[in-house]
């Protein structure tokens, strides 16, 4: 139970300190100062007019003028010939093409007699017999078996009377019997 107690007192005293994502930390000591840099050797002089500006012997180029036109691509090789022209009939165009219904289609003929035609319908030669006569049908035999019926009898003469019981024979040997083997 104590036990239960200490861990308790130990959540909220962990909750109830400022947590490390919302704390401000405050330097203990000033930041340290950015240095200076310092030149090695004394900066380049200030730039400064040249006294005697370059003159010119012939006057400035113009400031603008126009492109030149483009030239006009010369083939090093003669231009692709001209497509070839509609073809002209030398005599009057085919007729148009007369809708005409398709041929029929060919019998088949048997490379091999055709089968043989199928049996007539037999036709009595006496008068048909009469209709069956309705009669119901016989009442289901009773089921006596509790199990199948033993097959019939292989025997065609009749079956060989049942064995009688008879106690085995016992055999008297004229000498004792030889001792057991275990």
């Amino acid at each position: 139970m104590a036990s239960y107690v200490i861990a308790a007192l130990a959540v909220l005293v962990s909750l109830s300190l400022p947590s490390e994502t919302t704390a401000t930390y405050s330097y203990s000591s000033p930041p340290p100062p950015t240095p200076h840099y310092y030149y090695k050797s004394p900066p380049p002089p200030p730039k400064h007019p040249h006294p005697h500006p370059y003159k010119y012997k012939s006057p400035p180029p113009p400031v603008y003028s126009p492109p030149p036109p483009h030239p006009v691509y010369k083939y090093k090789s003669p231009p692709p010939p001209p497509p070839h022209p509609v073809y002209k009939y030398k005599s009057p165009p085919p007729p148009p093409p007369v809708y005409s219904p398709p041929p029929p289609h060919p019998v088949y003929k048997y490379k091999s007699p055709p089968p043989p035609p199928p049996h007539p319908v037999y036709k009595y030669k006496s008068p048909p017999p009469p209709p069956p006569v309705y009669s119901p049908p016989p009442p289901h035999p009773v089921y006596k078996y509790k199990s199948p019926p033993p097959p019939p009898h292989p025997y065609k003469s009749p079956p060989p009377p049942p064995p009688v019981y008879s106690p085995p024979h016992v055999y008297y040997y004229a000498s004792p019997p030889p001792p057991h083997h275990y």
